[in-house]
């Protein structure tokens, strides 16, 4: 497994890492799924002990998947083995009734960062994450105060924001021009591409890239088709309706013909477009199952620039409107 650096840290990242939302089970927010359907703890550990056999050492997951289960998960399995590299978000809590709230008030940020050392049992988060804050919270402070007391404290040795999927550049501009913060994690994928021009001029300044949805919701993969559904407690039931799953399965036949030129999987020629973007310090494909670690683990290639240019075209004239469609269903 190839490593990189994190940006100016003295962090070393495997350049796949782990995305833990899915083993954190079908937790609900009211009668909204925030999980990715059932799952099995025990094949879940199983996964995480695979991937960190072929090298995975960053796993990344948040006090909201699962509800605190996804980072129970990590810390029973993955929490002594001090060469990983474990990040955590913090900001996505329940009201009363069930409902999302954002909440980024300095009390929260502490009080949340205690519970999440207790459930991933360590004595500091590596790179501890503002989930989906917005300038609003930013401009506030307290979040910002937050994170620099607990670096300060020694419970986080890192910290940095998780951007938005469509709008990433506001949060993160806000952060580089008072240079604060060490890390963006950004939606990137050959569908996605919004965040490229961000993602080079982040890593300019010294910071660490993270690469999530990398195979978009399971499509990059091949697996899925236009017959695929999706359980109710599984939150791609309303972000890929069948209208939206058929037109994008259409728009990818084109992107498909470039894996002709590897002997590589549709996952893996999909993991390797980030791969071969150089700011990128590592990719969080969603991993559920040891099958999983192994497949997302597996045929990494940095792709011909002939290739990554023929992609990039494909990203501005047709997945661009693409992903101003799948805005619209959140």
């Amino acid at each position: 497994m190839k490593t990189k650096q994190y940006g100016n840290t003295d962090i070393t990242t495997s350049i796949i890492g782990f995305g833990a939302w899915g083993i954190g089970g079908p937790a609900m927010a009211g009668g909204t799924p925030i999980g990715w359907g059932a799952v099995d703890d025990d094949v879940s550990i199983k996964a995480l002990e695979r991937a960190y056999e072929k090298g995975v050492r960053f796993f990344d997951t948040a006090d909201f998947y699962g509800l605190g289960h996804s980072e129970e998960l990590i810390g029973k399995t993955i929490s002594k083995r001090r060469d990983a590299v474990i990040a955590t978000k913090v900001g996505h809590r329940l009201n009363n009734d069930g409902s999302i709230a954002l909440d980024y008030s300095k009390d929260h940020i502490l009080n949340a960062c205690e519970s999440s050392l207790k459930r991933l049992q360590r004595d500091c988060i590596d790179l501890y994450q503002l989930h989906s804050a917005k300038i609003s919270h930013l401009e506030n402070g307290e979040c910002i105060e937050a994170m620099q007391q607990l670096k300060d404290e020694g419970k986080i040795r890192y910290w940095g924001i998780s951007l938005s999927t469509y709008e990433p550049e506001p949060e993160a501009n806000f952060l580089m021009e008072r240079n604060l913060g060490n890390s963006f994690q950004v939606v990137l994928n050959v569908i996605n591409q919004r965040a490229l021009p961000l993602i080079r001029k982040a890593a300019r300044q010294g910071y660490g890239i993270i690469a999530r949805m990398p195979l978009q919701f399971g499509l990059l993969t091949g697996k899925i088709t236009a017959e695929t559904t999706f359980p109710e407690n599984d939150h791609r039931s309303f972000r890929l309706p069948p209208s939206l799953l058929k037109e994008m399965l259409r728009a990818l036949e084109d992107y498909w013909t470039i894996g002709k030129n590897y002997s590589i999987s549709k996952t893996a020629l999909s993991l390797s477009f980030c791969a071969s973007i150089p700011e990128v310090s590592t990719i969080i494909p969603g991993i559920k199952t040891p099958e999983q670690a192994e497949e997302n683990t597996s045929g990494i290639t940095i792709l011909r620039d002939e290739d990554m240019e023929y992609l990039f075209k494909l990203g501005k004239e047709k997945f661009a409107q693409l992903t101003e469609l799948m805005q619209t269903y959140g």
